[in-house]
């Protein structure tokens, strides 16, 4: 459901005369939202059950997207958007993470729990990208009932309340393991490095915020005149070879190693970005996006492996939380700037701010973890 809202949620707010400075706000307000969440459920969740707590956010998707169906005036939105669960990237913001994170490595070796995050995120991945390419069916829709498309956008949102309502079904049935009790003081025995992780990993969401998928839609849009449904089509291919190309990372990771894996990877996607916004049609730079999106998430599984095993299995979830939770402040701001820039001018200065904040974080990485050692690969 993130695919398919991240593509349509711009289209549906501009429909209603709002400006893309008011469109990266509430994208704004749903990353700051998500970012509370994230961080009241990774140190405070372990009083709860893992069920229970997961139920509760799928009451909460299933009362967000019924908000966005129903209302249009621009601040309620915004409230919604800030403490609801909407997810304008199609990525890795999202409250559901601390919990998922921290139980996945409860089912397997360190050996093998690179592969089970890979198998994870290629998974999350290919359904983001089959959402986004759903988004093109509303147009094709309003079209056969001969109805106004915006009023299809908006049944989209209560597509995403049925969602949340599946997700609390299946979530109901689940037999979840217990999280392990963590010590009084959280991330007691890892938080200097969990810290300098955090602070890192701002940098990256830093860059990522100029290119949230719902931004990079409203950019191709305004700079090459792109539909909604060309759109989608096109985040649907990059979606489907980012999540195959994530099945590659185990592999990479047990020659290159963790860190040199997430590193190698990611500069080269940084520099396609770069590359695309400096294209002066829309066919090179759709095709450096793709060529961007054969390497773009192949960190993403090693990243979340890497977090998981230098902390003790108690503060993993804390862990995740900590660690993405600074993602999710430092992407909320830079829709704001890009909305702002948007408005001014089509030119790629999103893409190209992204890209080399990217590579600076990549930088960094390297330099301040290349010693900090995985039990793998001792």
């Amino acid at each position: 459901m993130d695919g398919l809202v991240s593509v349509i949620l711009p289209a549906y707010l501009i429909e209603q005369g709002y400006s893309a400075f008011q469109v990266g706000a509430l994208v704004t307000a749903t990353l700051l939202g998500s970012a509370i969440l994230t961080l009241t459920i990774g140190l405070r969740g372990f009083r709860q059950t893992p069920t229970r707590l997961l139920l509760w956010l799928t009451g909460l998707m299933a009362l967000t997207g019924i908000g966005f169906a129903t209302i249009t005036w621009f601040w309620a939105l915004f409230i919604i958007g800030a403490i609801g669960t909407m997810n304008p990237s199609s990525g890795d913001v999202s409250p559901f993470l601390p919990l998922e994170q921290a139980l996945l490595p409860l089912t397997t070796t360190d050996e093998r729990r690179t592969v089970i995050f890979a198998r994870y995120a290629m998974v999350a991945s290919l359904l983001g990208a089959l959402g986004s390419l759903a988004a093109g069916l509303p147009h094709l829709i309003a079209q056969a009932l001969d109805v106004s498309e915006h009023t299809v956008n908006r049944s989209v949102f209560a597509l995403y309340a049925v969602g949340g309502l599946m997700l609390f079904v299946n979530y109901k049935r689940l037999q979840l393991p217990a999280l392990p009790t963590p010590p009084r003081t959280p991330l007691a025995s890892s938080r200097r490095n969990v810290t300098r992780l955090s602070i890192l990993f701002s940098i990256d969401a830093l860059g990522g915020g100029f290119v949230i998928q719902s931004m990079l839609v409203l950019w191709l849009g305004r700079r090459f005149d792109l539909s909604t449904a060309r759109i989608g089509t096109l985040l649907f291919i990059t979606g489907t070879l980012s999540a195959f190309s994530i099945l590659l990372a185990p592999r990479v990771a047990q020659k290159l190693g963790l860190v040199r894996t997430m590193v190698f990877t990611h500069i080269p996607a940084s520099v396609f970005l770069i590359t695309a916004a400096l294209m002066p049609n829309a066919t090179l730079a759709i095709g450096f996006l793709i060529l961007r999106s054969l390497v773009s998430s192949m960190d993403v599984p090693v990243r979340t492996s890497y977090v998981m095993a230098i902390v003790p299995p108690s503060e993993r979830a804390a862990a995740a939380s900590v660690t993405n939770v600074p993602r999710s402040l430092a992407a909320a701001l830079p829709p704001l700037a890009t909305g702002i820039m948007l408005d001014h001018s089509t030119f790629g200065w999103p893409l190209i701010i992204a890209g080399v904040l990217k590579i600076t974080y990549d930088i960094l990485l390297l330099v301040q973890f290349r010693s900090v050692i995985p039990p793998e690969e001792r």
